[in-house]
């Protein structure tokens, strides 16, 4: 890798837009946990322990593993665009001893499963990096479940951030009911529920 690669994947990695695979050592610094802990954002996944559960560009699988531990008897499936991310996902997961998940390399705009598939779907710092929301969003409600929820975390110093009211509207631009908001102003979990009269 040359000196120009290696500075585009940094301007990639601290600026806005999908997050490069070379830098998930960055998501795993010490001190991640005082801004939203793992435990934090699995505790905010209204699911049950048989849930099946999509992630949605899972990094460096921070937040998977603990997800993972809450659905036992449930499946926690990854969904990455590069295939290189959902490999060190997947070696995390197994390196804590964790077999229940599945990886799957695709775009969030043609979501790749069968429809009410999920009871819910959660990503973290993810949805400010997706350009085609419409398409996305209509897609996410195609596979959840009647009751599934989407669940959005934010929080600061991701560069691609969005405040909760932002997103709140455009949830319900594209057939979403914004459910509760858990956290404060500037690291949050937002979840949010199909609008049954618009997907009708």
């Amino acid at each position: 890798m040359n000196l120009s690669e290696r500075i585009g994947i940094l301007r990639r990695g601290f600026g806005r837009g999908v997050f490069p695979h070379q830098l998930t050592w960055v998501l795993d610094l010490p001190g991640r946990q005082f801004i939203m802990s793992a435990e934090t954002v699995a505790g905010r996944l209204p699911v049950k322990p048989d849930a099946q559960v999509l992630e949605i560009g899972p990094g460096s699988g921070y937040y998977s593993v603990e997800v993972a531990k809450r659905i036992p008897q449930g499946r926690l499936t990854l969904l990455d665009i590069q295939p290189a991310m959902l490999e060190k996902t997947a070696d995390k997961l197994r390196a804590a001893g964790i077999s229940n998940f599945e990886t799957q390399p695709a775009d969030g705009g043609a979501l790749p499963f069968e429809d009410a598939s999920f009871d819910a779907i959660f990503m973290v710092t993810v949805f400010g990096e997706i350009e085609a929301r419409e398409a996305f969003l209509a897609e996410a409600a195609r596979v959840l479940k009647p009751d599934g929820v989407l669940s959005i975390t934010e929080h600061h110093p991701d560069p691609d951030f969005e405040p909760a009211e932002a997103i709140g509207a455009c949830l319900q631009a594209y057939g979403f009911v914004p459910l509760q908001k858990l956290g404060w102003r500037w690291a949050y979990t937002l979840n949010a529920a199909k609008d049954g009269e618009k997907a009708a």
